[in-house]
């Protein structure tokens, strides 16, 4: 693969933004100069005209984009999910499971391990994040509660020996059984997240102390400040702040959370534990109208209207129908971050939560070659993927 140099543009870097060149060596980083020219010569070279050179974004929950849930269980379906998501920057990607039967669970995950993760130009494939089934029924949002239940050992042992590209798993952790699930994660070095819980701050605490390092999408299902028998009790919202170390998923739409509580959550969190996610399904990118939610057969069907996904009865959000530049365009421009800062959130931070950051979520030597190319209203203008440049559909 040839070597490719970037000038004349803006480089985005996890401390600020500043004009200078970036040099690739094939599918690595090999030389970024700030306020300079690279010492080597490129193959190619490419004229940003005075745009953004970002890292490539990482949306570590999606459940589709483009027509397609990842759920659908066919290649045809994950590749056109990440291509939809690829054309709006995102470069590597966590495909997320919904609730379903064991059965089902079982089968998408024999299903998973026949996908070839990284393909030339395409955008790569981390791995898996499973989201339930053990939640709770109070707080299950858009998830089929006939699907949702406690940790059942003999299920989680199976599915955990069914495949090993699971990354992430979300679930309550107030549930009967999920100390027990808890550690077997931690055992597995298997990311554990809270998600469609009812815990309380303390329970989120202990959770904390025994290895939970996130609250999936925060604020949405789950709790905040109640009154029990006349007494305030702080919820997991509190526990999100309260706990410095605990990253928080953020779909920062412009719908799912208002401009207030966005600049909230930066103020108290910062962008080195805030991960933005799409939360997507298989409208993003697409025009309003009706849609499945989750896979065609037994999912759930869900409006597309004003921005966002809603079930049918307009109770509650179905999932977003964001993409990653979305997510830094309103972030920028509803909060007080700078932009580096957005787009921080939308890739070192997320890298780090799955302890790839060595590796991919900036622009720094020795780093893959995954960028976006874009102009100050956040328009994606070219894609790249180590050192590849994608063709965007």
């Amino acid at each position: 693969m040839s070597s490719i140099l970037f000038k004349n543009g803006r480089i985005i870097t996890p401390t600020g933004v500043f004009w200078g060149e970036v040099l690739t060596d094939g599918e690595k980083i090999r030389e970024v100069s700030v306020q300079g020219t690279v010492s080597a010569e490129a193959d190619q070279v490419i004229d940003l005209h005075g745009n953004y050179l970002s890292p490539g974004f990482i949306d570590i929950h999606t459940h589709g984009a483009g027509g397609a849930d990842f759920m659908d269980m066919t290649k045809e379906s994950m590749e056109q999910a990440c291509t939809m998501h690829l054309s709006h920057g995102t470069t590597s990607i966590v495909p997320t499971t919904l609730t379903s039967t064991k059965d089902a669970l079982l089968e998408f995950l024999r299903f998973f391990n026949t996908i070839e993760l990284k393909k030339e130009g395409k955008a790569e494939i981390l791995g898996l994040h499973l989201e339930g089934p053990y939640f709770a029924v109070s707080q299950k949002g858009a998830q089929d509660p006939k699907y949702l239940r406690n940790p059942d050992p003999e299920e989680y042992r199976e599915a955990l020996a069914c495949t090993d590209r699971i990354l992430r798993w979300s679930f309550a952790v107030e549930l009967l059984g999920a100390d027990e699930f808890l550690k077997v994660l931690r055992e597995r070095h298997i990311i554990s997240s809270l998600a469609h819980s009812d815990a309380d701050c303390r329970q989120v605490m202990r959770a904390y102390e025994n290895g939970i390092s996130a609250l999936t999408h925060f604020y949405s299902c789950m709790t905040g400040v109640v009154r029990k028998s006349a007494y305030r009790v702080a919820g997991a919202i509190e526990a999100g702040y309260l706990l410095d170390d605990l990253y928080v998923e953020v779909i920062a739409d412009g719908c799912h959370l208002p401009a207030e509580l966005l600049q909230l959550i930066y103020k108290i969190k910062g962008p080195d534990r805030i991960c933005l996610v799409t939360d997507s399904m298989r409208a993003a990118g697409m025009p309003d109208g009706e849609y499945m939610l989750g896979a065609l057969d037994g999912g759930q069907t869900c409006i597309v209207e004003d921005g966002v996904a809603k079930l049918p009865d307009r109770s509650a959000f179905a999932g977003s129908v964001a993409t990653t530049d979305r997510l830094v365009r309103t972030m920028y421009q509803l909060t007080e971050a700078p932009l580096y800062q957005a787009v921080k959130m939308a890739s070192l931070t997320p890298a780090k939560l799955l302890g790839i950051g060595d590796r991919k979520g900036s622009i720094a030597i020795g780093k893959d070659a995954d960028f976006c190319v874009f102009d100050e209203e956040v328009k994606i203008e070219r894609v790249f993927v180590r050192g590849k440049e994608a063709v965007r559909e």
